[in-house]
């Protein structure tokens, strides 16, 4: 089945594709998209294979691999030979894959709490969330979610929003199937070694404040890859595009000038 995008902005604007994270939703982006627009972006956002509006059945051993080919498809599919790819956390992750499969269609990534290779801190926190999903079901793992997402004053502030997002995120859950292959699939991901090889622009955004990745991750991605540029904000949790989303856009929208700008990128 044809993986769900959406295609937002000028036919004629630099391509931005936006990579969620581990829910695999277009509309975790909701934050950046008219920013991005009136910067003059062409902005394509998905559903990631077996989430959302792009269900599917996962097949065993998948990989953050499939989930690079699956960008291609939609480049293919929106006639984009490239692309600015904006990717949280996991969605960061299938950045950093494609830039090393295909980097022809690659002209920047910006990786916001992402990584290279896994951390004993994280696997702690994916240990425990698969357990309360197998122990406990559906329901206690979304309702866990924002503890790992939001910073606890920012999920106060925000009690009926986060309320929402929780029964939002519990009517579209992809079955436990899906999410233990999607968690299995970052688990496994582990690129340190070819970092040197991704030779393109690189925004390395950080909280340090986020609880399910330390930002030190976020620091050896930018020492490892030759032309990344660390911007670390000290609040605002893993998803801190959202909770901080007027200084996260801020930086990215003076990353995209930069990349943009003559003699940049050819």
């Amino acid at each position: 089945m044809p993986l769900h995008y959406e295609v937002h902005g000028p036919a004629g604007g630099d391509a931005v594709l936006l990579s969620s994270g581990l829910g695999g939703s277009a509309g975790f982006w909701q934050p950046q998209l008219a920013a991005l627009i009136e910067a003059g972006h062409r902005v394509i956002a998905y559903d990631q294979r077996g989430t959302g509006r792009s269900p599917a059945a996962l097949p065993a051993g998948y990989a953050i691999a499939d989930m690079a080919r699956d960008v291609v498809e939609i480049l293919d599919a929106t006639s984009t030979p490239r692309c600015h790819l904006v990717g949280h956390a996991l969605g960061g992750l299938v950045g950093l894959q494609l830039a090393l499969d295909a980097p022809s269609r690659v002209a920047s990534l910006v990786l916001v709490n992402a990584w290279s290779a896994p951390n004993p801190h994280s696997a702690r926190c994916f240990d425990a969330r698969l357990a309360l999903l197998g122990a406990c079901g559906p329901r206690a793992y979304v309702e866990a979610q924002p503890i790992f997402l939001y910073p606890a004053a920012w999920c106060a502030t925000h009690a009926q929003r986060v309320a929402a997002e929780v029964e939002h995120a519990l009517a579209h859950f992809p079955g436990e199937a899906n999410m233990r292959a999607r968690i299995g699939a970052l688990r496994a991901f582990d690129v340190d070694a070819r970092l040197a090889g991704i030779a393109v622009p690189a925004l390395v955004a950080a909280a340090t404040d986020d609880v399910l990745v330390p930002w030190t991750c976020s620091q050896r991605l930018a020492d490892g890859l030759p032309m990344a540029t660390l911007e670390r904000v000290p609040h605002g949790g893993h998803a801190h595009s959202v909770t901080e989303a007027d200084v996260f856009n801020r930086s990215l929208l003076a990353f995209l000038a930069r990349v943009r700008a003559p003699g940049v990128l050819a």
